[in-house]
């Protein structure tokens, strides 16, 4: 067998060096590599958590219960929907199906991670679960393995470790806020827009990191069509497929035109 020999010792790109395949990311590694990228995550996570758990104690509610909807639910913005759905009175049936619109697109998300999620091994189920609005936005835009200086199985360690660390923000966040909110009187007015000031911030990131603002300027201005022309019950689930469809046929035209 010969060994290959590179003149400026650098491997071509796509592969791993002599060093890396020598000594892979360990564990702890791995952990503060997934810490940086979810950090972001953990300003906003804990903010809105912490908004989650006043909200839950406000409508009447033991602090207890938004611990344990944060461990077992986990859906940002269908528990904000899910407080004020219950405190309204509605009932499992309405809930069910208002939750169902507003969490439809996960199918979107879902989808577009299908090949990375099913290739993850035993950490694909979770990452099933876990898969919230900003833990798409963080994986979706996780650079490939060789990139990261990682085999595919490191990287999946990776993505279970950064949709871990969202999950454990978003419940400390709810703790801080239920206890808080259980000992200390707050005025609410206009804190539920805390989750939405999150998807604003993290959409201007994707923005900036992707340098492709079409798609998101047609999604932004279907979004605000639906719910001009459209009942509320039927403007985002509307808004969804038609900005997938206009996505798909726009921003595949401009990417053919491109010279690059």
């Amino acid at each position: 067998m010969h060994k290959i020999r590179y003149l400026d010792k650098t491997p071509p790109r796509g592969l791993k060096s002599p060093k890396s395949m020598e000594h892979p990311l360990s564990r702890p590694r791995i952990c503060i590599l997934a810490l940086k990228y979810s950090v972001p995550v953990l300003l906003g996570y804990t903010a809105i958590g912490i908004a989650y758990g006043l909200l839950v104690v406000d409508a009447g509610y033991p602090w207890w219960l938004a611990l344990v909807s944060s461990v077992v639910m986990f859906a940002g913005a269908g528990q904000y929907i899910a407080v004020g759905l219950f405190a309204a009175g509605a009932s499992l049936g309405e809930a069910c199906l208002v939750q169902l619109v507003v969490n439809a697109r996960h199918i979107a998300y879902g989808l577009s991670l299908f090949k990375r999620i099913k290739q993850a091994g035993p950490y694909k189920y979770y990452l099933i679960f876990a898969l919230s609005d900003e833990t798409f936005a963080l994986l979706s835009s996780l650079p490939a393995p060789e990139a990261l200086g990682a085999d595919f199985p490191e990287r999946n360690r990776l993505m279970f470790y950064i949709a871990l660390l969202d999950q454990l923000y978003w419940i400390m966040g709810t703790l801080i806020g239920a206890i808080a909110g259980t000992l200390i009187p707050f005025n609410l007015e206009g804190i539920g827009f805390s989750l939405t000031a999150l998807f604003i911030v993290l959409m201007i990131e994707q923005i900036l990191r992707l340098r492709r603002p079409l798609p998101f300027i047609i999604s932004g201005l279907t979004a605000i069509l639906g719910t001009l022309l459209l009942p509320s019950r039927l403007s985002l689930l509307s808004a969804m497929a038609l900005s997938l469809v206009l996505v798909q046929i726009f921003d595949r035209g401009v990417r053919e035109e491109s010279p690059c």
